[in-house]
């Protein structure tokens, strides 16, 4: 037999066996993107009046934007972020679903350790209460105690998903200055106030999971021109049931915090 014939049966045979190689594996299957979202009210998306589970009262909602994330990547999702968590709860009850495989999580959380409710409750009762103490001690939380607690959540979460993706997200400012509502009576000076204070608390979020090399979406800027009282709100401002309030809503959820993501990623 020729070199020829030689060479043209070998290549035959190494084609047939790749060929019956690839046909025994079946169809390449893509892998699943393993997504956890942790955190609080903003991230379970209370505010948007749509929810999977209220037995639980964690609100989560097929609104909020880790859902809505989770769908367009098409996820593995575990979804653990309840309304009314604080950073110590994050640590003990929602890092359960995560491993050395996750590969991506996100996590809002830090505004109620603050007792930022509380503040926004004690701003709306009518004069002549007011509430530049619980401002300032909100500010005083925020900057002393409150990086310490966030270093300890980052580092749990960090040490339960080692190999994941860490984004933290913030919180953003909730007025424009204007009194729309009659029932509620947050003049335009506390409004500044409250800003002023949530404005810390996005930056004192920032710089922390900063320093724990974290990438962060700060979402005040998408918030711009959409606060409580604007023409068009992504905020709740007072609502119905109660909790709903200064809340994201929808369009908050979607517009604000998913774009955020989205343009991170």
């Amino acid at each position: 037999m020729d070199d020829r014939r030689r060479t043209v049966l070998f290549v035959n045979a190494a084609v047939t066996l790749l060929l019956t190689a690839v046909l025994a594996a079946g169809p390449a299957r893509a892998q699943s993107v393993e997504y956890a979202a942790l955190g609080d009210s903003y991230a379970s998306g209370l505010g948007t009046r749509e929810y999977l589970d209220d037995d639980s009262g964690c609100k989560r909602s097929p609104h909020a934007h880790p859902s809505l994330l989770a769908a367009d990547l098409g996820a593995d999702f575990a979804f653990a972020a309840c309304a009314g968590a604080r950073t110590a709860d994050v640590i003990e009850n929602q890092l359960g679903s995560l491993s050395a495989s996750t590969d991506l999580v996100t996590l809002t959380v830090g505004g109620n350790d603050t007792g930022w409710a509380s503040v926004i409750q004690q701003c709306a009762y009518p004069y002549p209460l007011t509430c530049d103490e619980q401002i300032d001690q909100a500010r005083e939380f925020i900057q002393n105690t409150l990086p310490g607690r966030l270093e300890e959540v980052y580092d749990a979460v960090a040490d339960a998903a080692p190999t994941a993706r860490i984004v933290v997200l913030g919180y953003p400012r909730l007025f424009n200055g204007r009194e729309c509502n009659a029932i509620t009576r947050i003049d335009p000076d506390e409004q500044a106030r409250l800003n002023d204070a949530a404005d810390l608390l996005a930056e004192t979020i920032g710089a922390t999971a900063a320093g724990r090399g974290l990438d962060f979406v700060d979402v005040r800027d998408p918030f711009d021109g959409h606060a409580v009282c604007d023409d068009t709100e992504w905020i709740n401002g007072l609502a119905w049931p109660i909790g709903e309030s200064y809340h994201p809503n929808r369009d908050g959820q979607r517009n604000g915090y998913l774009a955020g993501l989205t343009a991170l990623m």
